[in-house]
Protein backbone atom coordinates (compact mmCIF):
# COMPACT_ATOMS: atom_id res chain seq x y z
CA UNK A 1 0.00 0.00 0.00
CA UNK A 2 1.36 3.40 -1.02
CA UNK A 3 1.34 6.21 1.60
CA UNK A 4 2.60 9.78 1.24
CA UNK A 5 4.57 11.12 4.22
CA UNK A 6 4.88 14.90 4.74
CA UNK A 7 7.90 16.16 6.68
CA UNK A 8 8.54 19.60 8.14
CA UNK A 9 11.21 21.77 9.78
CA UNK A 10 14.02 19.64 11.30
CA UNK A 11 12.54 16.43 9.83
CA UNK A 12 12.64 17.92 6.33
CA UNK A 13 16.30 18.82 6.80
CA UNK A 14 17.20 15.32 8.03
CA UNK A 15 15.41 13.58 5.14
CA UNK A 16 16.37 16.17 2.54
CA UNK A 17 12.79 16.24 1.27
CA UNK A 18 9.35 17.61 2.14
CA UNK A 19 7.59 14.42 1.03
CA UNK A 20 8.51 10.73 1.08
CA UNK A 21 6.44 7.95 -0.45
CA UNK A 22 6.57 4.61 1.41
CA UNK A 23 5.13 1.18 0.79
CA UNK A 24 3.55 -0.59 3.78
CA UNK A 25 1.86 -3.97 4.05
CA UNK A 26 -1.90 -4.03 4.62
CA UNK A 27 -3.45 -3.55 7.09
CA UNK A 28 -1.35 -0.59 8.17
CA UNK A 29 -1.55 2.27 10.64
CA UNK A 30 0.09 5.67 10.94
CA UNK A 31 2.69 4.10 13.24
CA UNK A 32 3.56 1.57 10.52
CA UNK A 33 4.04 4.43 8.04
CA UNK A 34 6.30 6.21 10.51
CA UNK A 35 8.37 3.05 10.91
CA UNK A 36 8.70 2.82 7.13
CA UNK A 37 9.97 6.37 6.75
CA UNK A 38 12.40 5.89 9.67
CA UNK A 39 13.78 2.83 7.90
CA UNK A 40 14.61 5.10 4.97
CA UNK A 41 15.88 7.97 7.15
CA UNK A 42 17.12 6.61 10.51
CA UNK A 43 18.00 10.09 11.73
CA UNK A 44 14.27 10.69 12.30
CA UNK A 45 13.97 7.95 14.92
CA UNK A 46 14.99 9.97 17.96
CA UNK A 47 12.21 12.48 17.32
CA UNK A 48 9.35 10.00 17.76
CA UNK A 49 8.45 10.93 21.41
CA UNK A 50 7.83 14.50 20.25
CA UNK A 51 5.99 13.84 16.97
CA UNK A 52 2.23 14.22 16.48
CA UNK A 53 0.48 13.02 13.34
CA UNK A 54 -2.15 14.29 10.93
CA UNK A 55 -4.12 11.97 8.64
CA UNK A 56 -5.44 13.53 5.42
CA UNK A 57 -5.43 17.00 6.98
CA UNK A 58 -6.67 16.31 10.55
CA UNK A 59 -4.80 15.41 13.73
CA UNK A 60 -4.99 11.65 14.36
CA UNK A 61 -3.52 9.08 16.79
CA UNK A 62 -0.77 6.70 15.64
CA UNK A 63 -3.11 3.69 15.63
CA UNK A 64 -5.29 5.25 12.88
CA UNK A 65 -5.75 2.78 9.97
CA UNK A 66 -4.53 3.82 6.53
CA UNK A 67 -5.76 3.32 2.98
CA UNK A 68 -4.04 3.50 -0.39
CA UNK A 69 -2.62 6.96 -1.22
CA UNK A 70 -3.40 8.41 2.21
CA UNK A 71 -1.35 11.34 3.43
CA UNK A 72 0.37 11.26 6.82
CA UNK A 73 1.86 14.52 8.06
CA UNK A 74 4.49 14.12 10.77
CA UNK A 75 4.15 17.15 13.05
CA UNK A 76 7.41 17.99 14.85
CA UNK A 77 7.49 20.36 17.85
CA UNK A 78 5.72 23.60 16.96
CA UNK A 79 6.80 27.14 17.80
CA UNK A 80 5.37 27.06 21.33
CA UNK A 81 3.63 23.73 22.01
CA UNK A 82 1.92 22.57 25.22
CA UNK A 83 0.84 19.33 26.84
CA UNK A 84 -2.91 19.67 27.33
CA UNK A 85 -5.48 19.00 24.65
CA UNK A 86 -9.09 18.21 23.79
CA UNK A 87 -11.58 18.64 20.93
CA UNK A 88 -13.73 21.73 20.59
CA UNK A 89 -14.95 24.12 17.89
CA UNK A 90 -16.20 23.77 14.34
CA UNK A 91 -13.17 23.30 12.04
CA UNK A 92 -15.29 23.35 8.88
CA UNK A 93 -16.88 26.73 9.53
CA UNK A 94 -15.54 29.13 6.87
CA UNK A 95 -14.07 32.55 7.74
CA UNK A 96 -16.69 35.30 7.56
CA UNK A 97 -17.11 38.94 8.53
CA UNK A 98 -16.75 37.93 12.19
CA UNK A 99 -13.51 35.95 11.70
CA UNK A 100 -10.32 36.65 9.76
CA UNK A 101 -7.94 33.67 9.67
CA UNK A 102 -4.88 33.86 7.44
CA UNK A 103 -1.36 32.67 6.82
CA UNK A 104 0.34 35.58 5.06
CA UNK A 105 3.71 35.93 3.41
CA UNK A 106 6.22 37.80 5.55
CA UNK A 107 6.81 40.58 6.22
CA UNK A 108 3.45 41.57 7.66
CA UNK A 109 2.73 45.29 7.21
CA UNK A 110 3.04 47.47 10.30
CA UNK A 111 -0.47 48.77 9.63
CA UNK A 112 -2.05 45.28 9.64
CA UNK A 113 -3.34 45.29 13.22
CA UNK A 114 -5.22 48.56 12.80
CA UNK A 115 -6.56 47.44 9.42
CA UNK A 116 -7.91 44.23 10.98
CA UNK A 117 -9.47 46.14 13.87
CA UNK A 118 -11.16 48.54 11.47
CA UNK A 119 -12.53 45.62 9.43
CA UNK A 120 -13.90 43.76 12.44
CA UNK A 121 -15.08 46.31 15.00
CA UNK A 122 -18.69 47.50 15.09
CA UNK A 123 -20.50 50.10 17.21
CA UNK A 124 -21.46 47.24 19.56
CA UNK A 125 -17.82 46.72 20.54
CA UNK A 126 -16.65 48.63 23.58
CA UNK A 127 -13.27 46.91 23.51
CA UNK A 128 -10.81 46.01 20.75
CA UNK A 129 -7.67 44.23 21.95
CA UNK A 130 -4.70 43.94 19.59
CA UNK A 131 -1.68 41.68 20.12
CA UNK A 132 1.41 41.78 17.91
CA UNK A 133 4.18 39.19 18.15
CA UNK A 134 7.58 40.42 16.97
CA UNK A 135 11.03 38.94 16.44
CA UNK A 136 13.19 39.48 19.51
CA UNK A 137 16.99 39.35 19.75
CA UNK A 138 17.18 36.75 22.55
CA UNK A 139 16.80 33.05 21.70
CA UNK A 140 13.96 30.78 22.81
CA UNK A 141 13.84 27.13 23.92
CA UNK A 142 15.27 24.75 21.30
CA UNK A 143 13.11 21.93 19.97
CA UNK A 144 14.11 18.40 21.02
CA UNK A 145 17.18 17.36 19.06
CA UNK A 146 18.32 20.96 18.55
CA UNK A 147 20.09 21.33 21.91
CA UNK A 148 23.64 20.95 20.55
CA UNK A 149 23.05 23.50 17.82
CA UNK A 150 21.52 25.88 20.37
CA UNK A 151 24.61 25.57 22.56
CA UNK A 152 26.77 26.45 19.56
CA UNK A 153 24.88 29.75 19.23
CA UNK A 154 24.63 30.47 22.98
CA UNK A 155 25.06 34.16 23.77
CA UNK A 156 24.56 35.24 20.17
CA UNK A 157 21.91 37.58 18.85
CA UNK A 158 18.97 36.27 16.85
CA UNK A 159 19.01 38.01 13.45
CA UNK A 160 15.67 36.80 12.05
CA UNK A 161 12.98 34.15 12.36
CA UNK A 162 11.95 31.72 9.66
CA UNK A 163 8.37 30.36 9.80
CA UNK A 164 7.15 27.25 7.98
CA UNK A 165 3.55 25.97 8.06
CA UNK A 166 1.40 23.01 7.06
CA UNK A 167 -1.22 25.34 5.63
CA UNK A 168 -4.37 23.19 5.34
CA UNK A 169 -4.16 21.90 8.90
CA UNK A 170 -2.94 25.25 10.27
CA UNK A 171 -6.00 27.08 8.91
CA UNK A 172 -8.28 24.34 10.23
CA UNK A 173 -6.71 24.67 13.70
CA UNK A 174 -7.01 28.47 13.62
CA UNK A 175 -10.72 28.00 12.89
CA UNK A 176 -11.10 25.72 15.91
CA UNK A 177 -9.29 28.24 18.09
CA UNK A 178 -11.46 31.11 16.87
CA UNK A 179 -14.64 29.11 17.53
CA UNK A 180 -13.47 28.23 21.03
CA UNK A 181 -12.52 31.82 21.87
CA UNK A 182 -15.91 33.07 20.73
CA UNK A 183 -17.75 30.37 22.70
CA UNK A 184 -15.69 30.64 25.89
CA UNK A 185 -15.35 34.40 26.22
CA UNK A 186 -18.31 35.81 24.35
CA UNK A 187 -16.27 37.74 21.81
CA UNK A 188 -18.16 38.27 18.58
CA UNK A 189 -15.30 39.08 16.19
CA UNK A 190 -11.71 37.81 16.06
CA UNK A 191 -8.70 37.79 13.73
CA UNK A 192 -5.61 35.55 13.72
CA UNK A 193 -3.00 36.30 11.06
CA UNK A 194 0.38 34.54 11.13
CA UNK A 195 3.39 35.18 8.91
CA UNK A 196 5.21 32.51 6.93
CA UNK A 197 8.69 33.06 5.56
CA UNK A 198 11.50 35.24 6.90
CA UNK A 199 10.69 37.76 9.63
CA UNK A 200 13.56 40.18 10.41
CA UNK A 201 14.50 41.34 13.89
CA UNK A 202 11.80 43.62 15.28
CA UNK A 203 9.30 42.77 12.54
CA UNK A 204 5.78 41.41 13.12
CA UNK A 205 5.20 37.66 12.95
CA UNK A 206 1.62 37.33 14.24
CA UNK A 207 -1.37 39.59 14.86
CA UNK A 208 -4.40 38.79 17.05
CA UNK A 209 -7.44 41.08 17.22
CA UNK A 210 -10.42 40.41 19.52
CA UNK A 211 -13.55 42.58 19.61
CA UNK A 212 -16.22 42.44 22.32
CA UNK A 213 -18.69 44.67 24.15
CA UNK A 214 -16.51 44.50 27.32
CA UNK A 215 -12.75 44.60 27.86
CA UNK A 216 -12.34 41.47 30.00
CA UNK A 217 -13.72 39.24 27.25
CA UNK A 218 -11.54 40.87 24.60
CA UNK A 219 -8.35 40.59 26.71
CA UNK A 220 -9.06 36.96 27.64
CA UNK A 221 -9.93 35.95 24.09
CA UNK A 222 -6.81 37.57 22.61
CA UNK A 223 -4.55 35.82 25.15
CA UNK A 224 -6.30 32.49 24.59
CA UNK A 225 -6.04 32.79 20.81
CA UNK A 226 -2.31 33.57 20.95
CA UNK A 227 -1.49 30.82 23.44
CA UNK A 228 -3.46 28.20 21.52
CA UNK A 229 -2.02 29.23 18.16
CA UNK A 230 1.48 28.69 19.51
CA UNK A 231 0.51 25.43 21.20
CA UNK A 232 -1.52 23.77 18.45
CA UNK A 233 -1.07 25.24 14.98
CA UNK A 234 1.42 23.33 12.79
CA UNK A 235 3.64 26.37 12.35
CA UNK A 236 7.39 25.96 12.90
CA UNK A 237 9.92 28.59 13.88
CA UNK A 238 13.66 28.63 13.29
CA UNK A 239 15.86 31.28 14.88
CA UNK A 240 18.47 32.39 12.40
CA UNK A 241 21.97 33.44 13.42
CA UNK A 242 24.90 34.69 11.36
CA UNK A 243 26.19 31.15 10.73
CA UNK A 244 23.20 28.83 11.20
CA UNK A 245 19.75 28.31 12.65
CA UNK A 246 17.97 26.54 15.52
CA UNK A 247 14.42 25.11 15.41
CA UNK A 248 12.36 26.22 18.40
CA UNK A 249 9.40 24.64 20.17
CA UNK A 250 7.69 21.82 22.03
CA UNK A 251 5.43 18.94 20.95
CA UNK A 252 2.17 20.12 19.41
CA UNK A 253 -1.07 19.86 21.35
CA UNK A 254 -3.72 18.21 19.17
CA UNK A 255 -6.78 19.85 20.77
CA UNK A 256 -7.87 22.55 23.19
CA UNK A 257 -6.98 22.51 26.91
CA UNK A 258 -9.25 21.13 29.58
CA UNK A 259 -10.75 18.21 27.66
CA UNK A 260 -8.92 15.05 26.62
CA UNK A 261 -5.19 14.28 26.87
CA UNK A 262 -2.92 14.56 23.86
CA UNK A 263 -2.60 11.67 21.45
CA UNK A 264 1.05 10.69 21.38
Amino acid sequence: MRVRIRLFARQREIAGSREVVVEVAEPATIQDAWAAVVALHPGLADGRPYVRFAHNGSYAPPETPLAEDDEVACIPPVSGGSAEAGPEGDPDRPPGPDRILELAAAPLPTTLAQELADRLATPADGAVVIFEGRTRATPGTPAPGEEAEARRHAGRRVEALEYEAFEPLALRVLGEIADAAMARFGVERIAIVHAVGDVPLGAISVVIVACAPHRDAAFDAARFAMDETKARAPIWKAERFADGHVWIGRPAATGLPGELPDER
